[in-house]
């Protein structure tokens, strides 16, 4: 029998699966390059056959297969646990855990409630605790968690200033019934709060303005602690505001370490545990994402992905389940979490549509604080319009093009775009990993131009890099997955496009009716922006809306501003330096 989780060379093996592998996949099939898939699991190949996106098709697809071949096929997923109602007998009080309650907190922090319970038989799947909240006249209930040695967290995200009361509720009695009250005062400075959606851009809780410029290192916190501390001082310096992340560690090209711990207990030569979660790991996790809210860094948590050799792209609904709730309970409390279902949700081979639809509704269910969320395509984009998905969260569309479809999707889902995977900078042998700087920063300039925000990424060869991190005898440290250092050109220039931005009247761009050949961006009757790309124009003859414009010369990659003498009306002839990657910025006067 075969699944979504046979391999493709499997299928190709037996003569009856060819069959229907050549019916169903004949451009992957029948093609020379046949051989390169052939270790891909065939959840994952659906993805790149066009005609397998109608899921009444892949239905047939996957029944078909499911008829022929010999063996029983794999055992079924786990079954759901459910709390056990008698974990404690009538001799333990009702209420009668101790409680450790937390000094006032800031505004904006994780306010915990911390308390001594049972240990015995496994409280991860055995007992169930939350607890509702009122403040003012709200009312919130906030799940609780098991964080090992007879200790359990309620880690709520203080979002209003005030007197909080709380009552607890769980299947073990010693933890039901329990009652308090906590003290929220006013924000710590540099203190904003949660991200929200704001129209097509994003505002802190506060009002702040926040502009998603982010990078990506999916498996920084599953490298040695040394490589970890390097990724924080890396970004001390850089001018990324989000940081794209893992929670489950990645296997992949450059990506051949083992990692020390793992959201479950086990190990891969040992097996893991799927009823019981590490805490040990969790709490590192958490030490990470603190240290990147100190630096203005959104997490982006990406909770599922396929690049897996743990078994855990592959854990089934149960414990797919079980993972996502003690997660979302775990770091929902955090002010600076983005959730992402999935990188490359397509490319899960054991999940469909509905799965996701129904982890989603688990992670809205969960977070009490409205974290934003979204997921992220490899090929086939996922229906953004969907009312779970705060933000569009999109990759290139092919080798070339991705941000020059900004405005289009904007229009297409009425929310706002961010462009999390554009390609890398850097020089490896895949096409998505070997773009220049100055094609990274292009590709930023026409994501902001439009409307829209781009993410970086840097995949440059370590053997080649002088001073290059190393881990142990791997020293394949790419920033992309493992963090460490930076040695690209365009993050610099990345920061002085989000400067720009920062000085527009309301700190973003919007798109602009533009010309046929150079697209503008900014701010209606206030500010414009024209970008001229890969074109290198010796001058440009500017039409200006009504009134007294100043205009500037921006050269977008060696970040300088010349501005044009005086002030103008009506028609400017905007003399230029020939170069390519140049842009004109007019402001109104007064």
């Amino acid at each position: 029998m075969f699944d979504r989780a046979s391999t493709f060379g499997e299928a190709l093996d037996d003569p009856d699966a060819r069959v229907i592998l050549e019916r169903y996949l004949p451009g992957v099939a029948a093609s020379p390059m046949a051989t390169q898939f052939r270790g891909g699991r065939l959840g994952q190949l659906v993805a790149i056959v066009p005609a397998l996106e109608d899921l009444e098709v892949r239905e047939q697809f996957f029944a078909a297969l499911a008829a022929v071949g010999s063996g029983a096929g794999r055992p079924p997923y786990a079954p759901a646990i459910a709390p056990d109602p008698a974990y404690e007998g009538d001799d333990v009080a009702r209420a009668s855990a101790a409680v450790t309650l937390p000094e006032p907190t800031p505004l904006w922090d994780p306010l915990e409630l911390r308390f001594a319970g049972p240990s015995h038989g496994n409280p991860f799947v055995d007992v169930e605790l939350d607890a509702v909240f009122r403040r003012g006249g709200d009312e919130i209930r906030v799940g609780g968690f098991y964080d090992g040695d007879g200790v359990y967290v309620i880690r709520a995200l203080a979002d209003a200033v005030g007197t909080w009361t709380f009552e607890t509720r769980s299947t073990a009695r010693s933890l039901d019934g329990l009652t308090g009250s906590v003290e929220v005062t006013g924000a710590r400075d540099g203190s904003h709060g949660p991200v929200r959606v704001d129209g097509f851009h994003f505002r802190h809780a506060d009002g702040t303005r926040h502009r998603p410029i982010g990078t990506t290192a999916y498996a920084w916190t599953h490298q040695p602690e040394e490589l970890q501390e390097k990724t924080l001082e890396t970004l001390t310096e850089a001018p990324f505001a989000k940081l794209r992340m893992c929670v489950f560690p990645k296997s992949y090209l450059y990506n051949a370490n083992e990692p020390a711990d793992f959201p479950f207990v086990g190990s891969l030569g040992d097996g893991f545990d799927h009823t019981r979660f590490d805490p040990g790991h969790f709490r590192r996790l958490e030490k990470r994402i603190g240290e990147l809210a100190a630096l203005g860094i959104q997490a982006d948590l990406i909770l599922f992905h396929a690049y897996d050799r743990w078994g855990f792209a592959d854990l089934g609904p149960a414990v797919d389940e079980r993972y996502v709730r003690y997660v979302v309970r775990r770091l929902s409390g955090f002010a600076n979490v983005w959730w992402s279902m999935a990188n490359e949700y397509d490319l899960l081979w054991s999940k469909d549509l509905d799965d996701w639809e129904r982890l989603a509704a688990i992670v809205g269910e969960e977070d009490a604080f409205g974290h934003l969320n979204s997921i992220h395509n490899c090929r086939p984009v996922y229906d953004y319009a969907k009312p779970w998905i705060t933000h569009v969260s999109i990759q290139r569309v092919d080798v070339y093009r991705t941000a020059e479809n900004t405005d289009q999707w904007r229009e297409e889902w009425g929310k706002p775009v961010v462009i999390d995977e554009c390609a890398y900078e850097g020089d490896i042998d895949q096409g998505w990993g070997n773009i220049t700087g100055e094609e990274m920063v292009r590709r930023f300039w026409e994501g902001a131009v439009r409307g829209g925000y781009v993410g970086h990424g840097e995949t440059y060869y370590p053997p080649a890099l002088e001073g290059a991190a190393s881990v142990g005898d791997d020293d394949e440290v790419l920033w992309w997955s493992k963090g460490g250092a930076l040695h690209g050109s365009s993050p610099s220039r990345i920061g002085f496009l989000e400067h720009l931005q920062s000085q527009a009247p309301d700190g973003v761009w919007d798109p602009l009716p533009s010309d046929w050949d150079v697209p503008w961006g900014g701010v209606p009757g206030r500010l414009k922006v024209a970008y001229f790309g890969f074109n290198r124009p010796r001058f440009r003859n500017v039409i200006l809306d009504e009134g007294e414009w100043r205009v500037e010369v921006i050269d977008t990659w060696n970040t300088t501003i010349d501005e044009l003498p005086g002030t103008y009306r009506g028609q400017v002839r905007v003399d230029l330096p020939g170069r390519q990657f140049m842009a004109i910025r007019v402001t109104r006067v007064g």
